[in-house]
């Protein structure tokens, strides 16, 4: 990963606890999926809800490194627009 973002200048390496505000969006963008996934096989497929629950764990395990990194990008995005003078 590069230190800074070859076009604009970001730094990517900050402060350590910088993107412990990027595992709250990372919540808030799991929630609705993981609801929907719960629902459908709940209500949707017929199973029961204890399955239903694990069931929609093994299927969301795999997003979840792309939205953790979109977590991140979003956390960026929010700093950024808070405090624009901080490369």
């Amino acid at each position: 990963m590069y230190d800074r973002c070859p076009v604009c200048g970001l730094t990517f390496v900050r402060e350590p606890g910088y993107f412990v505000g990027a595992m709250y969006i990372s919540y808030m963008l799991a929630i609705p999926p993981y609801l929907i996934l719960v629902t459908t096989l709940w209500l949707g497929a017929g199973w029961r809800y204890e399955l239903a629950l694990l069931g929609a764990v093994a299927i969301y395990l795999p997003v979840v490194p792309f939205m953790m990194r979109l977590s991140r990008v979003v956390w960026m995005y929010i700093d950024q627009a808070f405090d624009p003078e901080k490369t």
